[in-house]
Formats: structure tokens, C-alpha cells, sequence
């Protein structure tokens, strides 16, 4: 969840850090205070696409810094920072995003620069936002069945991958199948290249790194004077009158002597014999090793010419000698494919046939576990519909089978939400039938049926409440502090319904200071909030009625914050 956001020259923000708490945060205040510029933050904090129309006028850059603590789906977070060697302490990640008026934007997780995709990629598993604009992914008709799937991910993920797997493996022979229909005169040609460039890779007698050897040995002959120089420099120094062996000896022959006498020269004498020997030892290879280098020219142009002509090979079929190993034996098997096609068609007719049995069933077992999920589905968010007053509602999620193909990547599924919110109208498309108002409802039902079922650490409600009121606001504090219990909410409303309902208050405010406009955050405590809930009801004149609403208000959400945990008693 978060914890901790910075944002400093964004939009008409100076300088602010707001924290943040688990359970529900509300944001409240005037209409251009800056309680959607925050959000915004947030959503390019999150991989959100960036305008330098959000950089503070006469700021150089913006800067967004977030602290987000692991909370659910760890492992699959870390598993993603390790992909990018990203480093976890604690539990803790830090997100940033700046924004320059050049036009650049770096991005950077604890603090390692990372590209906006990974940031995105990170960003999207902390943090989910919704505002009145996000109900048209309920509306798209191809976000259905993802929606069924992940209502019950714990039964449908594993068999989904398992159809997966089998699907791509379907693909995979089909698309040998076409490639070996092909046209003759293009497979003619093809075969043509294929033989050309077997016998060019045959001719050149390839050998497991033999560019590697070459090149060693190269490298040797083009520094041979030098090389040899310092093996007889070193031997002379070694072997002689005088020099390294003898004065070593004469060191041994010293410490033998006494070594009798004490225990530490023993202990050393001993190593001076072993370092003797070892010495001797070099010495002798040393010179074995001098006297058996020659310097042969013509071998050295004919190295040359092998590493000009696997150079040259390089270009055309790989980048290493193994890599042109490879393509050689794969251009083999699709030779022989290509000249025995009809017995390699029969082949993969038979594989294809059989993939796609097992990929349907597959598909048959995922779709019966569907339409369970969604019967499941049915009924439970008919249930939170009516919480929201959509008593009438009638909700179906109705089926039918790909036919224009036998399997897609999903199966053989095609999902629609189909809805009815009034007695006597028939079931329709959901993008047909509901209203702005009612879309936030059911949208705020399914979200607090899949905050049960999703990873998702934070979600963030923009506003999705405008334009209700009376007992349909309160329907949907309730639904929001519900899905609090179980994910870190955090929502902008003007309903003074949402607000009471809130664990923790934030009221956003704007500024004039010499001549220059900016947002001040402020933490409300009771009495704070009892004035801010009576002008959410009457407006800027706050009257003692419209206080003692606030507080009645204040009485009945406590009330029902303590039937939902459980700590409701009588004598409460």
C-alpha cells in the first residue's frame, strides 16, 4: 500500500508530502483545490502518460516520489524487481517519476532507472484507479470474460494456463502446416536457398569454437618475438651461476642445517624445499616450453584466411561458429522436410489434429468452470446491487461459442454482461441499458466483490459518486468502507455520506501566497470534520443544524463501521 507521497512543482502544488494509512482515506474540498491533481500524480507516479503542461509555471521539472510497503501480492512483486535486478528492503519500494519542461521524464524504483514500461509494469500492481471515465472498461464487451476469470482465479488460472500451453502448441504446428502449403514456386526457390547455403556451411568444415582457437593461437604468433624474449629472460634469470635456483638452494642448504635446532626454522625449511623444487620444476618447463615456439609465417597467413572466411560466413549465419553449427543442422531438417513434404504433411496433420482435441478439451472443461463462476457472479453482485438500491436490477452473464473459429487464444468463449434495472424491461448489453449513475454503482459492487479475490494493494475512487445522493450515498459509503476492510482505499468525493465514513480525512485547500497560487493539505480530527461534513451539506454557510447532521451522521457511520468488524454490541 502506500505510505508516503511526495510531489513537489506539479501542476499548483509547491511542496507537499501527504501520508497515508490503511482502511479509508477520504479527500475533500473545493472544486479546483487540487484533490484530482493528486490523484493524477499518482497516476503517472504509476507509468500514467506525462505532459509537461503538468510542471509548475516557471519550474524546470516536476518531481513525484512515492514509499509503497509490500503488503499483498509479494511474491509476485518481487519476482518482477528481481526480473529488472531491482533490490527490496524491507518491503518497501520507493517509486519516482520527473518530469523536465524538455520533454524528458526518468522514472527510477528504489532509486535504479528503469524505463516507463517497468515503472508501469510495478506501478499497476500497487495501485488501481477508478474514476467515472474507468466505467467504460466495464462497458467493452472484451473485458467481460477477463472479468469472470479473475472472479474465481484461484480454479480457472491453472487450467486457463494449461489451455494455453496446448493452444500455442496448436498455433506452432499450424503454422508449420501453412508454411509447408505454400506456394510451389515460392517452396522451389526456398529449397533452392536452403541447398545453396547447406553446401557454403558444409565447404567450410565448421569446428566447435574454432574461431576461438584460431584466434588464440593468432595472437600468439602476431606477439611471438615478445613471448619468446621473456620466457629466455626469465630461464637465465632462473638457471645459472648465482641467479634464482642457486641462491634458493643456498637458502635451503642454510636452514637445514639448524633446522634440527628449532621448530620454526624446521617449520620454514621445509617450505623453502617445496618452493625449491616447485621452482626447479618451472624452470625446466620453461624452457621445454621456449624451445618448442617457432615462429611459422605461413601458418600465420593461413590463420588470417580461415578467420576472414568464418568472418565472412558470420555475417550471413551467425554471429559464433557454434551459432552457424546450429542454423546448419536446422536448414537440414527443413530441407528434408521441404523434399519428403507429403509425408511431413501427413505428420503434422496428425499432430494438428491431436493438439487441437486436447486444446478443446481443454476449452470444454474452462467454459463449464466459467459458466459456474458465473452463475456465482450472478448472484452475488445482485445481492450488492441491492445494497446500492438497484432492487430491480436483473443482472445475466451470458455465453456464447467462438464459431468463426474453433479456438482463440481465451478459449471458445465470448462473454457479455447483459442488465435490466427496471421491472418489465427486458435483459440488454450493459452499454445499452445503464445510466452514468448506475454503471458507478455496479462498478463499485463488482469492485468490492473482486477486492476479496484481487492482489491489488491500494484503489483509488475519483470522484465515481457524482451525481447520487440521499440513501444511495450512503450505499455506497458503505460499499466503499467494505472494500476497505480488506484493500487501502482512497477516494475524492463530495458526498458528505462517503466522508463521515472515512478513517482517515484529508482536506485539500488552495492558497494565494505572494502572488502565486498553491494546494495545502491539512489531516482532519473530529471537530475538524464535524465543520467539514456540515459545508459539504449546506455549502460555504455552515449553520448549527447542518453540525448537528454532521454529527448524527458521525454517530451512524461508527455504528455501522463497528457491525462490519464485528465489534457491535448492544450497549453500543
Amino acid at each position: 500500500m502506500i505510505i508516503e507521497l511526495s510531489i513537489r512543482n506539479f501542476a499548483i502544488i509547491d511542496d507537499l508530502s501527504i501520508s497515508f494509512n490503511d482502511g479509508l482515506t477520504v479527500l475533500t474540498g473545493e472544486t479546483g483545490a487540487g484533490k484530482s491533481i493528486i490523484i493524477d500524480a499518482v497516476q503517472l507516479l504509476v507509468g500514467g502518460r506525462a505532459s509537461t503542461q503538468y510542471i509548475k509555471h516557471g519550474k524546470d521539472k516536476a518531481e513525484i516520489i512515492g514509499q509503497f510497503e509490500l503488503t499483498k501480492n509479494k511474491e509476485n512483486i518481487i519476482q518482477v524487481c528481481n526480473r529488472y535486478d531491482i533490490d527490496i528492503e524491507n518491503d518497501v519500494l520507493i517509486l519516482e517519476r520527473t518530469m523536465y519542461s524538455s520533454g524528458k521524464s526518468v522514472c527510477r524504483v528504489n532509486h535504479k532507472i528503469v524505463t516507463l514500461s517497468v515503472l508501469k509494469e510495478i506501478g499497476q500492481l500497487f495501485v488501481q484507479i477508478h474514476s467515472q471515465h474507468d466505467t467504460m472498461y466495464l462497458m467493452e464487451q472484451q473485458n467481460h470474460l477477463s472479468l469472470v476469470d479473475q472472479y474465481n482465479e484461484a480454479e480457472i488460472n491453472p487450467l486457463k494456463t494449461k489451455y494455453t500451453e496446448k493452444y500455442n502448441e496448436w498455433l506452432t504446428l499450424r503454422k508449420k502446416y501453412e508454411k509447408l502449403h505454400t506456394d510451389e514456386q515460392e517452396m522451389a526457390h526456398r529449397l533452392d536457398l536452403l541447398q545453396f547455403q547447406l553446401t557454403e556451411l558444409e565447404q567450410a568444415n565448421l569446428v566447435d569454437n574454432e574461431d576461438e582457437t584460431l584466434e588464440h593461437e593468432r595472437k600468439q604468433l602476431q606477439n611471438f618475438e615478445q613471448i619468446y624474449t621473456a620466457l629466455q629472460e626469465a630461464y637465465f634469470a632462473l638457471n645459472g651461476d648465482g641467479k634464482g635456483l642457486e641462491l634458493l638452494h643456498s637458502v635451503k642448504q642454510s636452514l637445514e642445517k639448524v633446522e634440527e635446532h628449532d621448530e620454526f626454522i624446521r617449520q620454514h625449511a621445509e617450505l623453502v624445499n617445496d618452493l625449491y623444487y616447485q621452482l626447479e620444476d618451472v624452470t625446466i618447463q620453461l624452457n621445454d616450453y621456449k624451445d618448442q615456439l617457432h615462429f611459422d609465417e605461413h601458418r600465420l597467413n593461413e590463420i588470417e584466411s580461415r578467420l576472414n572466411e568464418l568472418n565472412r560466413l558470420k555475417k550471413k549465419y551467425g554471429h559464433t561458429v557454434k551459432e552457424m553449427i546450429d542454423y546448419r543442422e536446422k536448414i537440414k531438417i527443413e530441407i528434408d522436410e521441404i523434399n519428403n513434404r507429403d509425408t511431413h504433411v501427413e505428420h503434422l496433420k496428425l499432430q494438428i489434429d491431436e493438439a487441437e482435441k486436447e486444446a478443446l478439451a481443454l476449452a470444454e472443461r474452462l467454459s463449464e468452470l466459467r459458466k459456474q463462476t458465473a452463475k456465482q457472479l450472478e448472484k452475488d453482485l445482485l445481492v450488492e446491487l441491492k445494497d446500492l438500491y438497484l432492487e430491480n436490477a436483473r443482472f445475466s452473464v451470458q455465453f456464447k461459442r467462438i464459431v468463426d473459429q474453433p479456438l482463440s487464444k481465451d478459449g471458445i468463449d465470448h462473454v457479455t454482461f447483459m442488465l435490466s434495472t427496471n421491472v418489465g424491461e427486458p435483459l440488454k448489453e450493459l452499454d445499452k441499458v445503464a445510466s452514468g449513475g448506475e454503471l458507478s454503482r455496479i462498478m463499485l459492487a463488482m469492485k468490492k466483490l473482486f477486492a476479496e479475490h484481487d492482489l491489488i494493494q491500494t484503489v483509488i475512487f475519483d470522484e465515481i459518486d457524482t451525481g447520487v445522493s440521499g440513501r444511495v450515498a450512503q450505499a455506497i459509503a458503505e460499499k466503499m468502507y467494505q472494500i476497505a476492510t480488506s484493500t487501502q482505499t482512497l477516494c475524492i468525493t463530495h458526498l458528505p455520506q462517503v466522508a463521515a465514513m472515512a478513517d482517515h480525512h484529508l482536506l485539500i485547500e488552495k492558497v494565494i501566497e505572494n502572488e502565486e497560487t498553491s494546494t495545502k493539505i491539512t489531516t482532519l480530527e473530529h471537530d475538524s470534520i464535524v465543520n467539514e461534513l456540515g459545508k459539504m451539506m449546506t455549502g460555504a454557510k455552515l449553520t448549527e443544524s447542518a453540525l448537528e447532521h454532521a454529527e448524527e451522521l458521525l454517530d451512524l457511520t461508527s455504528t455501522f463501521k463497528k457491525l462490519v468488524n464485528g465489534k457491535f454490541t448492544p450497549s453500543s
